[in-house]
């Protein structure tokens, strides 16, 4: 069973071009708050972002805020359940039933659903719609993810629902992705 939440930094680069992530883990009020910093660049272009992400103690996603250099900004909150609202309060009902997110450009939001569902390696592949923010747009979409679990606390298998990427994802003892083969490496 992973440990409980507690004060943590890390950093991952991309495999490829250039960047780096910065993030920190810190218990809350409400359970877990995750802080990043991270350049990159996507589709050729350049970025610099900060997120947090606001998680109860079960890692549910309550909450989320994504901000660029460049002055974009997407903020949106749950109800934990798959319904989410945009800083205004308004619905958006496009997202009911996406309980996770997925930010592009950082492999912690894998331990997002491999800390909330606890999955071993019986339970089979969990199906899930993850919220999907693409790091080049910021417009938001559902994606289809499967995670199964091949080895607990350990070692866990992302899927792209359409089949088209798949990744054996080893963590360590509080389920951040130590290794993303293709995409990131753990510094």
């Amino acid at each position: 069973m992973f440990r409980r939440p507690s004060l943590k930094t890390v950093r991952w680069r991309p495999l490829e071009g250039e960047g780096l992530e910065h993030l920190t883990i810190r218990p809350s009020e409400a359970g877990i708050r995750a802080s990043s910093a991270l350049i990159g660049e996507r589709g050729g272009r350049p970025y610099g972002v900060r997120y947090v992400i606001n998680c109860d103690e079960t890692w549910t996603v309550m909450s989320f805020s994504i901000d660029t250099t460049d002055g974009q900004r997407l903020s949106l909150a749950s109800d934990g359940k798959g319904h989410w609202r945009d800083a205004d309060g308004t619905a958006l009902p496009a997202f009911d039933s996406c309980v996770d997110i997925d930010l592009a450009g950082t492999p912690f939001t894998n331990t997002l659903p491999i800390r909330r569902l606890g999955l071993k390696p019986q339970d089979g592949t969990a199906k899930l719609t993850m919220l999907y923010v693409p790091f080049d747009t910021f417009e938001p979409f559902p994606d289809g993810q499967n995670y199964t679990c091949l080895a607990e606390d350990r070692l866990y298998r992302y899927e792209a629902e359409d089949r088209s990427f798949t990744a054996d994802l080893p963590v360590d003892e509080d389920g951040l992705v130590t290794d993303y083969p293709t995409l990131f490496q753990r510094l």
